[in-house]
């Protein structure tokens, strides 16, 4: 087991739960985890109890890619945040988050979430908000492409 725990730009905890580790490379690792809170209308999606996420953390990259399936396995989409490079130790994985989200729909149909947020972030240096950008780019470069875990948007399980 692995704890994920998801910070906010000043370094404060938001949330912290727990996931088994499928993979690590010397720059990333996927962790399974489930959710387990109450169910969240998003208004594109739901989560629920149940459903699986397979999540994607790098330490060079400016993102995290969250593949969700409900508990049948039928995938809902992928849901992507926007972070400063992970920091990934043997037992955690902390993530600071930098407003910006992606959801990918199964057919790759993109929604860009919290622009608002990030541009009216007055917390962010410029040093955040230039990976924030570059991460962005460098996600829906993927994404466009079909590559890496969005290969499997020709292919929706």
């Amino acid at each position: 087991m692995i704890t994920i725990i998801k910070l906010d730009p000043n370094r404060e905890e938001k949330i912290r739960y727990t996931g088994e580790t499928l993979e690590r490379t010397a720059t990333s690792t996927i962790v399974s985890a489930r959710w387990t809170l109450n169910e969240k209308d998003l208004g594109y999606t739901q989560f629920q109890r149940g459903d699986i996420f397979t999540e994607y953390y790098y330490t060079q990259r400016w993102f995290n890619i969250f593949d969700i399936a409900q508990a049948d396995g039928q995938r809902k989409g992928w849901y992507c945040n926007i972070t400063e490079p992970a920091h990934i130790t043997t037992t955690t994985i902390e993530q600071i988050d930098l407003y910006l989200d992606v959801w990918v729909d199964p057919t790759g149909k993109t929604l860009l979430l919290d622009e608002d947020e990030f541009e009216a972030a007055t917390t962010l240096t410029n040093a955040q908000r230039q990976g924030a950008r570059q991460g962005l780019s460098c996600l829906m470069d993927l994404i466009e492409k079909r590559q890496e875990v969005f290969a499997a948007i020709s292919n929706p399980r």
